[in-house]
């Protein structure tokens, strides 16, 4: 089956979760809560997210190398979705205020591969941090 651009966004997000190997309450959580506001999911069946986060944990299990995974949600994710892409990467990795090695080499390799400029990976970085910057 293939996916559709919506069903890629959340593959970034599930992988992104499970890069530091541990998909935390907090990240699944902050998924759904992004798949239920953002304009980008207007129309998303929500009921599909679940079976696509289990679909994309059992991928991981297959593939030898993540850039596997990478090929498979840019053949369906149009270009004008790459820095929403990276955002909702962003978020995922930050929302628990720790990120592991693991995690920022998945986000330098995610950056890389979706050929985005380097100001547009620091604005959204920065705006993560800001956003989820506790007082």
């Amino acid at each position: 089956m293939a996916l559709s651009a919506q069903d890629a966004l959340v593959y970034l997000m599930v992988v992104t979760s499970a890069a530091d190997t541990d998909i935390s309450a907090i990240e699944l959580d902050r998924i759904g809560s992004l798949a239920d506001r953002l304009p980008v999911f207007i129309g998303y069946d929500r009921e599909r997210l679940a079976q696509m986060a289990s679909d994309c944990v059992d991928l991981t299990r297959k593939v030898e190398d993540l850039d596997s995974i990478i090929d498979i949600v840019l053949a369906a994710l149009p270009k004008r979705l790459h820095d929403t892409a990276y955002a909702l990467a962003v978020e995922i990795a930050a929302v628990d205020l720790e990120l592991e090695q693991e995690e920022l080499r998945w986000l330098e390799m995610l950056r890389d591969r979706l050929d985005l400029d380097r100001l547009t990976t620091a604005a959204i970085e920065v705006s993560a941090r800001a956003r989820l910057r506790k007082a």
